[in-house]
């Protein structure tokens, strides 16, 4: 669980700077100590009496009071909420925060008389408005509310389902049974075994295994007066023969080989009806359910456990999770209920769509329902594959000029072993047998695919050797990972009516890449040619997929210990320069291009000295024409392509909704944003692409006297589908230190890019200050004063100043092109912006630690929160100090300009 913001803060700042602010997003508990108790005898009587209701710790007590008084004093929070509610919710976000939890989510939900989805929305709703939630309190609410979505799903359909295996009144000789008591004691067995079982409790699609589990339980315990057919009919069977209670005792070996009896037909039952893998369901009831009914003593009863027995055991397990009791699902508690409006407000996705776009179709399957298909279509397609090499892979492997097909089976297996410990870490040992199902179908799905693609290159390039390909580990190691998130996301369907794309599960994306040691980078080479190679993966199988591409353009592919960065260095330094990309080189879809996986993988990552055989195995030689082009690395390329677009995107959605009326904005910030990712990629090392833009936009907008605040910024940014509070709440400052992204740009963001942010400070420059040409430019309404590059000591490159030649300072130099002054006075102008730029970066490589600027919190003053200083009046300095000079003409006109005058031109 990430770190509270009181500690981040305490790392950042500078043990020296008292007068700092708290940093946005920062909880109010936890940015100062609590207030001793005696301070809170100004509080309520009716906030003591809710305190003590939930024997609530003084020092939550004083925290939770603090906050309230902050959220009060923050217009239009309050209005239309009890003073009540609120209490509730500034009791919790303190209680978790100080991890001195008193009290059951439920308990505080009974105590405010609310529903969990009107206590989210409220929670959610003042971090809205005030930004203060932590990102523990964060993770704890979506956490529940994950739970609560999955019982809440689980329940309903346990409710259809009972309705058809249950009778409502038996006949009078069991009349001691009816549906409710059935009801009662299977939902709180189910309960039981879900919470002792599953490690991973927020997983739909096992914890409904379990479910039919528990029902084939009662079915075969009840008489069959009390069922409906088909059940009837074959518990009365189960009964003629006697296995009904003498089977329970056995042990696995034996009921294992009765299988093929009449013993079956009832788990089979249930999963035909429900569309559930026999198999799978098999497998949960023997590995996972039987030991469960040993461990709590019931599978020793001869007849039904008691209610007593079972919810005395889950109240144990209720009170030590201190989260839902869902057994009051049974009463139709209200605090469990679905509440319609503010359920939808949480799950509505209109405004988080792209301008234009039409809001997402309401889903008419129950999650349950969507879950079991999703995972029927995933069968569809594995069913008639096989979990070895077919015969068309094992020709490519012999056509090799080194067979690959050892070593394939042998990564395989390890692999496996791998996978299969790590997801029984995860989802825990009561649930480990489910891994190697799980890996079995990612290894079908493996080779199913991997013959895809090699059919696709052999059309492409008319060859079968594709030794190199074949005997590239990294590839074999991406196409598994591929396979397998495929698997996991298929049977990691969460409850939420929300898609697949936006899960978020213990095992989600990218688990899977951290379990096999694959570095992000790698990973994206495969993706695009794995969804063309397997054309029956679904819509929301390739959103997901596409989903996971761009979590590893934006963050996962800038991680310290890529690759990437060696493949920029490397390309820096033989190329100089990424090509320029401009705004309306991109459209509302990504880059098209030609590459195969196979071009990816094997592109070079070195200039060769010489000339360089096929990369899929074949020898011919490579035209001196196409040498020179095929030695920039194609993986680099295309992703700083795929970069570009998803950056340019994003920005023009956040640019819309921020800045509607500002579209002259659009290129600057795009040229600020671009040229940060170009020449200044290393501020992404560990960091989050929508960091940079955030920061690009307020950069410009402060320049450009444009009144938008970061908590605006911030504001509009929580509403983009790819939004996650953390990528403004915790960013690194510098090596373990983390803070907001207030403090971000002002210590990290501002101090790298200051000089280049200023260039942009002035109307009168006409274009880009990255992108200056040979011939002077007239600044537009200046009075004859032109812009030249300095041409001496610099070089130039096709007709484009080099940015590795020049500093930002540098790069522009204001000439007059009438009478002026001396020679002199232009001297010192050149030397003075020249002097500043190279103390400024003196200063940035030398300090470590800049001297940070004052921190300020996101608008909560009404101070200016950028830089610590106010607004200028007006124009910039740079834009003053022009003026400055242009008024001088009128006193010095008779005097000649120098004609030596370095890098000044005239008209």
């Amino acid at each position: 669980m990430a770190p509270t913001r009181a500690s981040r803060k305490a790392e950042a700042a500078p043990a020296s700077q008292s007068d700092s602010q708290e940093p946005a997003g920062a909880s109010a508990q936890s940015a100062t100590p609590p207030p001793p108790p005696d301070r809170l005898a100004c509080a309520e009587t009716d906030f003591v009496a809710l305190c003590d209701a939930l024997q609530v710790l003084d020092s939550v007590r004083a925290a939770a009071w603090m906050a309230f008084e902050k959220v009060i004093s923050v217009d239009g929070v309050v209005e239309g909420h009890l003073k009540k509610e609120l209490w509730g919710i500034c009791l919790f976000t303190a209680a978790v925060d100080l991890d001195e939890m008193t009290f059951t989510f439920t308990e505080l939900l009974k105590c405010l008389n609310i529903s969990v989805c009107k206590f989210v929305y409220l929670i959610k709703e003042i971090d809205v408005n005030m930004d203060t939630i932590s990102t523990k309190v964060d993770s704890t609410i979506s956490r529940l509310k994950k739970k609560y979505d999955v019982l809440f799903a689980l329940y309903q359909k346990f409710e259809r389902t009972c309705e058809l295996i249950y009778v409502d009144q038996p006949s009078d000789q069991t009349s001691e049974l009816n549906s409710s008591l059935v009801l009662k004691l299977c939902w709180i067995m189910f309960l039981l075994a879900k919470g002792k079982i599953l490690q991973m409790e927020d997983d739909l699609v096992i914890s409904f295994q379990l479910l039919l589990c528990v029902l084939d339980y009662f079915i075969k315990q009840l008489p069959p007066a009390a069922l409906k057919e088909p059940y009837k009919s074959m518990n009365a069977m189960l009964a003629n023969g006697s296995t009904r209670t003498c089977r329970r005792g056995q042990n696995r070996s034996v009921r294992t080989s009765k299988q093929t009896d009449t013993e079956i037909k009832v788990i089979e039952e249930l999963c035909k009806e429900h569309e559930c893998n026999l198999d799978e369901v098999k497998n949960v009831y023997f590995t996972s359910f039987i030991p469960f009914l040993n461990s709590v003593g019931v599978a020793a009863f001869s007849g039904l456990p008691e209610v007593e027995t079972l919810s005395s055991k889950y109240e144990e397990l209720y009170l030590k999770n201190k989260d839902i009791d869902a057994r009051l699902f049974l009463e139709k508690d209200e605090t469990l209920q679905y509440d319609h409006m503010e359920c939808m407000q949480l799950e509505r996705t209109p405004t988080r769509n792209n301008p234009g776009e039409d809001p997402p179709a309401v889903l008419l399957q129950t999650p349950v329902r969507a879950a079991m298909n999703t995972i029927q279509q995933l069968m569809m397609i594995l069913n008639c594959a096989s979990d070895k090499p077919s015969d068309n892979l094992i020709f490519y492997f012999n056509s090799c000029t080194v067979n690959p097909m050892q070593d394939i089976l042998k990564r395989v297996e390890n692999l496996g072993c791998v996978f299969k410990d790590k997801f029984a870490e995860a989802v825990g040992q009561g649930c480990a047998e489910i891994g190697p199902h799980r890996y079995q179908l990612g290894v079908r799905l493996y080779y199913r695919v991997m013959e895809s693609i090699l059919k696709s290159e052999e059309k492409r390039l008319s060859v079968h050797n594709f030794s190199k390909l074949l005997n590239n580990n990294i590839f074999h190691t991406s196409l598994m990972a591929c396979s397998l998130e495929v698997v996991m996301a298929t049977y990691g369907r969460t409850a939420s009516q929300s898609d697949i794309v936006n899960m978020e599960t213990v095992l989600s994306f990218p688990w899977i890449i951290n379990v096999l040691d694959l570095k992000a980078f790698d990973l994206y080479k495969v993706i695009e040619s794995f969804i063309k190679a397997e054309p029956s993966l679904t819509k929301e199988m390739i959103k997901h997929l596409e989903y996971c591409e761009h979590r590893v353009l934006e963050s996962l592919a800038w991680q310290s210990d890529s690759p990437l960065f060696e493949l920029i260095k490397q390309a820096k330094g033989r190329d100089g320069q990424a090509d320029q990309l401009e705004p309306n080189s991109y459209s509302t879809q990504p880059p098209q291009h030609n590459h195969t996986a196979a071009d990816l993988y094997l592109s070079p990552t070195k200039s060769p000295k010489k000339k360089v055989s096929s990369t899929l195995g074949c020898s011919p030689l490579i035209p001196d024409n196409q040498l020179l082009k095929l030695q920039k690395s194609t993986s680099l390329s295309l992703f700083y392509k795929k970069v570009y677009w998803l950056a340019y995107m994003r920005l023009n959605n956040l640019r819309s909704r921020l800045l509607p009326d500002h579209l002259e904005l659009e290129h600057l910030i795009w040229t600020l944003f671009h040229h940060t990712l170009q020449n200044e990629y290393e501020l992404m090392r560990d960091r989050h692409l929508d960091q940079i833009m955030m920061c690009s936009m307020y950069g410009i907008c402060k320049v450009k006297n444009i009144d938008l605040r970061f908590k605006t910024i911030v504001t509009a940014y929580k509403e983009l589908n790819n939004a996650n509070q953390e990528t403004f709440k915790r960013v690194l400052i510098r090596e373990g230190k983390y803070d907001s992204i207030i403090v971000f740009y002002n210590l990290v963001f501002m101090q790298r890019l200051k000089t280049n942010i200023l260039q942009y400070a002035s109307n009168r420059i006409p274009q880009s200050p990255y992108k200056f040409s040979n011939s002077p430019l007239r600044v537009p309404a200046g009075n004859n004063i032109y812009i030249s590059p300095l041409k001496s000591p610099y070089k130039f490159s096709e007709g484009l100043l080099s940015p590795t030649k020049m500093t930002p300072g540098s790069r522009i130099l204001v000439s007059i092109g009438e009478s002026f002054g001396t020679s002199e006075k232009f001297q010192k102008i050149n030397q003075m912006v020249c002097n500043s730029d190279r103390i400024q970066k003196r200063g940035a490589e030398v300090s470590t630690a800049p001297k940070p600027l004052k921190r300020l919190r996101f608008d909560m003053e009404g101070q200016d929160e950028a830089d610590g200083r106010d607004h200028l009046s007006g124009e910039s300095k740079f834009q003053q100090k022009l003026a400055e000079m242009t008024s001088t003409r009128t006193r010095i006109q008779n005097q000649k300009l120098n004609d030596g005058v370095d890098a000044l031109t005239e008209k």
